[in-house]
């Protein structure tokens, strides 16, 4: 997978979402959570798929979607990142 993929905001808020296993992941409502239409968020979940980061699982007519351990350990990269990200432009370095 491309690096660049991972630089743009949406996947990374995808993954830093899914990190939070408290809750039970649908595209739908993952969708609304990263404010990403459902068509954009499809394309996204299927990139992260096909790079081993995410996994789906069926319960009854809904579709779970559930993050890997790679997928836990780089969201939580993204979010120390974005974090830190964070900090720098509201100290306005």
């Amino acid at each position: 997978m491309d690096s660049s993929f991972f630089l743009r905001e949406k996947p990374v808020r995808v993954l830093i979402a899914l990190s939070d296993k408290s809750r039970s992941w649908y595209a739908h409502l993952l969708s609304k959570e990263v404010d990403v239409t459902y068509a954009h968020l499809i394309n996204v979940l299927d990139a992260l798929s096909v790079a081993g980061l995410v996994s789906f699982e069926r319960e009854g007519r809904i579709k779970l979607v559930r993050i890997t351990d790679d997928g836990l350990e780089l969201a939580k990269d993204f979010e120390t990142v974005v974090r830190r990200l964070s900090k720098l432009s509201k100290s306005g370095k």
